[in-house]
């Protein structure tokens, strides 16, 4: 009996062990190249590389703060980016970050730790970055400028609109006078031939009455 106990345990024991030999093989391997761009004073984006001949179907990233003992963990499966955007950092803040791949049958082993420090938010690229090169960065420049040209144009337009609508206005001032005053104008003759009034507000009287018969008395 106890050598049969004694065989069980063997069994079970070589079945765990190789299964997990088995698990640890089939791994993937952690990413390589991990790197931190884009540096904003509340985001930053991680990139990282995978070796080939592995399938991976998504990663995992762990965030920490380097004075503080809370983490971030970001894991996201079916999907076969090699980036990832952090968002909600806190601007002059040590951050340390490690890559996991995460393969058919687990996990990878994570990846080297990298450390990074967010920017202010009155600066725009660290003095000392590569970013300035980044073609991504480039773009959103001249996206910048692009919107900035279009705002002046915009602005020039409303200008001149305004412009035309206030001559516009003036013009049609001045027609709406001399028509008024042309009006006057017309006007004015016809007043003129109408019966003179006295300035009692009657009309005037002749200043001459009709005669009265003279009558002659002759005394006797």
């Amino acid at each position: 009996m106890a050598r049969l106990l004694v065989l069980v345990n063997s069994v079970v024991l070589l079945l765990f062990g190789s299964g997990m030999f088995l698990v640890g093989a089939n791994r993937p391997p952690a990413p390589v190249n991990v790197s931190v761009m884009h540096l904003r004073a509340d985001s930053a984006t991680v990139s990282w590389e995978v070796p080939e001949g592995d399938i991976i179907i998504g990663f995992s990233i762990s965030q920490q703060r380097q004075e503080g003992h809370t983490q971030r963990f970001i894991r996201e499966v079916n999907t076969t980016s090699r980036s990832c955007v952090l968002w909600d950092l806190e601007e002059e803040t040590d951050y340390i970050i490690q890559v996991q791949s995460i393969g058919l049958y687990g996990e990878s082993q994570a990846s080297k730790k990298v450390h990074f420090r967010t920017l202010k938010k009155t600066d725009r690229f660290p003095s000392n970055s590569s970013n300035q090169d980044d073609p991504t960065v480039q773009g959103l420049d001249k996206s910048r400028h692009l919107q900035t040209g279009e705002m002046i144009i915009i602005v020039v337009v409303l200008v001149m609109w305004a412009a035309v609508i206030a001559l516009f206005c003036r013009q049609y001032d001045i027609i709406k006078d001399n028509d008024s005053s042309n009006s006057k104008e017309k006007a004015k003759p016809s007043s003129e031939r109408s019966t003179p009034e006295h300035h009692s507000g009657g009309l005037l009287r002749s200043k001459f009455h009709p005669s009265v018969p003279s009558i002659n008395i002759i005394e006797v």
